[in-house]
Parts: C-alpha cells; structure tokens; sequence
C-alpha cells in the first residue's frame, strides 16, 4: 500500500505490549509517531527504543503519543523489553505493536522487497488529530533514527497548523519563521501583532508567533 502526505493514516486493531488497541480510538485528540524496527534484539533498534523511551516527556509535551511496530509478537517484544532497559537505562513507557501476520505493515508500506521481502524497515509516521499523515521519512535497518529532527519537524508542523506559518531551513525552535504566501500583508499585519520583515513579496519573516 502507498501512503502519501494528507492520505489518512490507516486505522487498525492489534495486541501492543500495553494491550489491544485500536489505533484512532487510541491516538484520541492527540498527535502521534508510529514508527517501525525491523527485528527484535537488533542492536540499532535497541538503541532508538531507549532514546525514544528517554524522550517521552519531550513528546507529551508536544502531546504526541508514541507506539512503535515490528513484525515480531507481544511476547518477543516484552522478552526484549528487558535489555532495552539494561543497555540503554530507560524502561520501555510506550507500547509496541505486534504485527507477526504483517497486518500493519502491510497497510503502512513498512515491507519493501528490494530491502528485505520479510522485514519492516525503519519508516516513522507524524499523524495529526485529524488522523491525516503530516510526515514520513524511511531510513534503511543500518542507519539509527534521529528523535531531535523528529521533535523538530513535529513543532513545526504544529507552528504551521495553529499559526499559518512555515519554517525555514534548519529551523530550531524560538528562532524566525516565514510568513505563508497564501496571507496578504493586510491579513498578516492582523495576524502578527510583533510585525514582519518583507525580504521579497513571497518571502516575509517574523518571530515565532508562541515566543
């Protein structure tokens, strides 16, 4: 299946390692990240499940809620849930899916035969409230997950969501961001009491509306 930006993320039941889900009813109001390893006790896997563990609050505070898939069982996920916790030194405090039969991987395009015709590979998910697919962005199983790009890009698009804003390149949050050309200046006056600065019609920037 092809999941493309707007498409709504597909909904699904399934056992996690926090028990049944299904997922609309459990994202509820809230954003969330549902992110893909390939394989129980590997190590790459091992270290993102505990950066991500690390970093919960960092995303509650976003309020985005986190889950993550694999194409292995419940009970292989809690066997594994133990060493996360050793060799990484965060317990496992969001809930894992297990998708041996490739329910949900199928549905999220997570299997791709040119990298491995069984396996899941490294694909993360940003969904809003309204169950649309905000972000995708697949890594190949070699290469770990960066959890501070993820933050980054998720309060930008809830910057662009709340204020009709775009960020620029290499945005970090409190800096400038771009007025979106869709906003006449009259519009945008209105719309940001601190002001902008016009650097070219279609390119006009002001400070961070939340700051």
């Amino acid at each position: 299946m092809t999941i493309r930006l707007g498409d709504e993320a597909p909904n699904f039941t399934a056992p996690t390692t926090q028990g049944d889900i299904e997922f609309h009813s459990w994202l509820g109001n809230s954003w969330g990240v549902l992110f893909s390893h390939p394989k129980d006790f590997t190590p790459v896997c091992t270290t993102e499940l505990g950066m991500a563990a690390k970093l919960k609050s960092e995303f509650d505070k976003r309020n985005v809620k986190m889950i993550g898939v694999s194409v292995d069982s419940v009970e292989s996920h809690n066997a594994w849930i133990g060493d996360i916790e050793e060799t990484q030194g965060a317990a496992l405090n969001y809930p894992l899916i297990g998708d041996p039969d490739h329910k949900v991987a199928d549905k999220y395009g997570m299997i791709h035969p040119n990298a491995n015709d069984t396996l899941t590979v490294r694909s993360l998910f940003v969904i809003g409230p309204d169950k649309k697919v905000k972000l995708m962005i697949t890594y190949p199983a070699s290469t770990g997950r960066n959890f501070d790009e993820v933050l980054r890009v998720i309060d930008s698009l809830q910057l662009t969501a709340k204020y009709q804003v775009a960020t620029p390149v290499n945005w970090k949050d409190g800096e400038d961001v771009i007025v979106v050309p869709s906003l006449s200046d009259d519009e945008a006056k209105k719309k940001f009491p601190k002001g902008f600065k016009t650097l070219k019609p279609y390119l006009r920037v002001t400070p961070q509306p939340n700051r």
